[in-house]
């Protein structure tokens, strides 16, 4: 009777622990769209000084990374999380959730509250994230992109580049240079928000409907392109 009942808290012990574990899990995620939402609404704020319009309108994905420093990267790079969304016919997807490691990273130390921002900028960089891993030197083209109202003229960025990579240290972005990096899929994130394992690929193709925890990055992301449309068409109209 005794080793029924210890094998019984024990089995409750456990069932408590994996509620527990969702829902801290859950609380980070949200957490970390949230700050993802901030990033995406600082590159609008300071648009002399922020992604230029061209690269922002033309981009196919977009992945955040917000806090690397304080996520846990140290100086070469260890890990971080972040979230991702691509463009399909109807609109942006479904919010994916990424991990990134490795690699080389130009931060230097001592730099807090660092931010990642990558856009996928063509049709080979779009199937390399699709794959659900994605190494960012050898099987792609990364640099760091520029920075300003418009991208300069002289650039290669629009024809050969995959991966364009920014940092945001105390609301200034800049160019980040970013080597050997992996990006994958977080399955933990993915399961605290989707409530079950999904394919990364089905997610940014448009196959799977965005939660409602995760509108507000959605519409971050859909009003930072449109306040750049907005932005490019009255320069044209002067």
């Amino acid at each position: 009777m005794k080793k029924t009942m210890s094998l019984l808290l024990m089995s409750l012990m456990g069932m408590v622990g994996t509620y527990a574990w969702a829902g801290s899990a859950r609380e980070d995620t949200l957490e970390r769209m949230q700050r993802s939402v901030e990033v995406l609404q600082s590159i609008m704020a300071t648009p002399d000084k922020g992604v230029p319009e061209e690269v922002l309108n033309g981009s196919k994905c977009i992945l955040v990374v917000p806090n690397l420093i304080k996520g846990g990267f140290i100086f070469g790079g260890k890990h971080g999380r972040g979230v991702a969304t691509c463009r399909t016919a109807e609109g942006w997807s479904a919010p994916a959730f990424v991990s990134v490691g490795g690699g080389s990273w130009g931060l230097q130390i001592g730099i807090e509250g660092v931010d990642l921002v990558m856009l996928v900028m063509n049709d080979r960089g779009l199937q390399h994230l699709l794959s659900s891993k994605f190494e960012l030197t050898g099987e792609g083209s990364v640099a760091a992109g520029p920075v300003g109202r418009h991208a300069s003229a002289g650039t290669d960025w629009k024809l050969n580049t995959e991966v364009l990579t920014y940092s945001r240290s105390k609301g200034v972005f800049a160019g980040l240079t970013l080597e050997g990096a992996v990006v994958e899929q977080d399955n933990d994130s993915t399961r605290a928000i989707y409530g079950k394992h999904m394919m990364f690929r089905n997610i940014l193709s448009g196959k799977a409907s965005t939660p409602r925890s995760a509108d507000g990055f959605v519409k971050a992301v859909s009003e930072a392109g449109h306040q750049s449309h907005i932005a490019e068409a009255r320069e044209d109209r002067q």
